[in-house]
């Protein structure tokens, strides 16, 4: 059969794309980076764990589309987005023909609250560097998630959507040392983040069984590039 007309074959029998978005959401907890997972309900992964995602509304954009998962899902609407990688290989997804652009969210820890209402059957954080084999395509939008987030914590702030509103330097450097999987010098660290003129350091302090810690606030939280590391 000739290329083109196997397309009008496919055209013909399936219609059109449906253009989808599928979010790679990450946090903080128990000191490792967690990954937000759904189980599939119904269709050929029913069952299976993937990414949140779903077909864009007709009047959203890519962004909104996105966005509104992530605030469905966990209701943290002012956290990190940023678009990945467009995946639109025919057989992605068995059921139908669906495009589906895949973006990147990181949200704070403070005031998640997991919904996976009538749309799945079930919703839970994972380590993001032990994900179970995922539905779709969705474990090499896992693997170039995590290799996009390593990388963008040396050059930009994004750090700060991960963090509360007050935070110690020692907590940030945690933030630093749990997703690069690497130890850094706390010293060296301490000057080179001070010396950005990022952070603002606040009046109160944390106190607990070990001398007070000063407290930090990012002056704008806000993304911008920066060199970090």
């Amino acid at each position: 059969m000739r290329q083109g007309d196997s397309l009008r074959r496919f055209s013909d029998t399936q219609g059109h794309p449906r253009v989808a978005v599928d979010v790679v959401i990450y946090t903080l907890d128990r000191r490792a980076l967690q990954c937000l997972l759904v189980r599939v309900k119904e269709g050929p992964f029913a069952g299976e764990w993937a990414f949140p995602g779903g077909l864009v509304g007709a009047e959203e954009s890519l962004d909104q589309a996105a966005q509104r998962e992530v605030y469905e899902r966990t209701g943290i609407g002012n956290g990190y987005l940023e678009q990945l990688y467009t995946f639109g290989k025919p057989e992605r997804d068995p059921a139908t023909r669906v495009v589906s652009v895949s973006y990147l969210a990181l949200v704070s820890p403070h005031g998640i609250r997991l919904n996976p209402a009538s749309k799945y059957a079930g919703i839970q954080w994972r380590r993001a560097d032990r994900l179970p084999g995922l539905a779709y395509d969705h474990d090499q939008v896992g693997r170039l998630a995590l290799k996009r987030i390593r990388s963008k914590l040396q050059y930009t702030n994004i750090v700060y959507s991960l963090l509360p509103a007050e935070f110690t330097l020692g907590e940030l450097q945690e933030v630093y040392e749990t997703i690069l999987h690497r130890s850094l010098d706390r010293r060296n660290f301490r000057k080179k983040i001070l010396a950005l003129g990022l952070l603002k350091q606040l009046r109160s302090k944390r106190r607990g069984t070990h001398r007070p810690a000063s407290l930090y606030a990012f002056s704008r939280r806000q993304p911008m590039i920066i060199e970090m590391l």
